[in-house]
């Protein structure tokens, strides 16, 4: 059953990320960041409890990472862009 929730909270932060960069908030961004350390609290506790590979965990963990960050940090900088504008 955690597992199921592991894999829904990192696609809804895969989800929110991508929409924060499409239409930014800073409400967004926050919501996009607890997502992220969901995912990785309940991933750990996974590899954790069911010792499994570390390896082939963290390399997906790293990926999954580097893609939210990726899309926070443009949806950071087109926040503030369109802060300035106004």
């Amino acid at each position: 059953m955690l597992l199921v929730a592991h894999i829904i909270i990192a696609l809804l932060g895969i989800a929110e990320a991508t929409s924060a960069v499409i239409r930014p908030s800073s409400v967004k961004l926050k919501t996009t960041g607890l997502l992220l350390a969901s995912t990785i609290a309940t991933g750990t506790y996974l590899v954790w409890s069911t010792h499994t590979s570390i390896l082939s965990a963290c390399i997906s963990g790293l990926l999954y990472i580097g893609v939210v960050t990726a899309l926070s940090t443009l949806a950071y900088y087109r926040l503030q862009v369109q802060k300035n504008e106004i």
